[in-house]
């Protein structure tokens, strides 16, 4: 019997039964085609780059969709606690957004999200992360970022905002405002996502509940470190007091002021 050999052919989407293939298709029939020449193994990885692209964009903005968001916090919080980077988490929430759909409908809605991501994206440097966190919302991810920076970037953002004038309709346009919250990661600790998103959404609480359109910024040095987050930062040191004190001594006892004694001699 001749062996078996693969012979080239095209793969049908379709009939992998995948949901996301089908997402995929649908979405963009003209990339997702087999080109000519192109062997299945590479076609399928080109589908499969796409696929992993498409799960981390939100569809409506061109963002990142909130899953993205969390990957890229996550290694923020880790370049914090190696480092020490000032790294500033902006939250953003269209004020009276209800209001615009309820008004104008969802369509009109759409387009003043894609407006304000557009908006978003103009504001900050190639080097920060924008993305949709959920509905109305947004999130900034701006590393190397010291606080009058950080307060700078956050006035553009919300005055830039304010400024636009957006169509969606040939006969009607509409402008929007949003309030800001902001929170820097803090640093040398090695801290949690949902730890750094409570610190700025309540910020984002005071920026609502003072009168909006505003943006309201803690400062690094006011920042108080948690029980949770010193026991992620100091879980991995001994406890022994006397052993650590005898390794950092020689065995010679701290003074007051945290000196060794000197040794008396024999």
């Amino acid at each position: 019997m001749a062996p078996l050999t693969a012979s080239p052919q095209k793969i049908d989407l379709q009939s992998l039964q995948l949901d996301d293939a089908r997402a995929l298709l649908k979405h963009d029939a003209k990339n997702s085609a087999q080109e000519a020449g192109e062997s299945p193994t590479d076609y399928l990885q080109r589908v499969i780059d796409g696929l992993c692209e498409l799960s981390l964009k939100d569809p409506l903005t061109g963002l990142g969709n909130r899953r993205h968001f969390r990957s890229v916090l996550e290694r923020s919080i880790e370049a914090v606690a190696r480092s020490g980077e000032s790294v500033l988490l902006l939250l953003l929430d269209i004020d009276h957004f209800k209001r615009i759909n309820d008004t104008h409908g969802h369509r009109a809605g759409d387009q003043v999200l894609q407006a304000i991501a557009n908006c978003l994206t103009r504001c900050v440097r190639p080097m920060d992360f924008v993305a949709r966190y959920g509905g109305e919302e947004f999130a900034v991810i701006l590393p190397h970022c010291r606080p009058l920076f950080g307060r700078v970037v956050a006035e553009r953002i919300r005055q830039t905002v304010a400024s636009l004038s957006i169509p969606v309709s040939p006969l009607l346009s509409v402008q929007a405002t949003i309030s800001i919250g902001g929170a820097y990661a803090p640093e040398w600790v090695r801290s949690t996502a949902d730890l750094w998103i409570e610190r700025a959404d309540l910020q984002l609480y005071n920026a609502k509940s003072g009168g909006r359109n505003q943006a309201c910024l803690d400062q690094p040095r006011e920042l108080s470190v948690s029980a949770e987050e010193k026991g992620l930062l100091f879980a991995h040191i001994a406890t022994d007091e006397d052993a650590m004190i005898r390794s950092l001594s020689g065995d010679a006892p701290l003074d007051p002021q945290g000196n060794a004694a000197k040794r008396a001699k024999a």
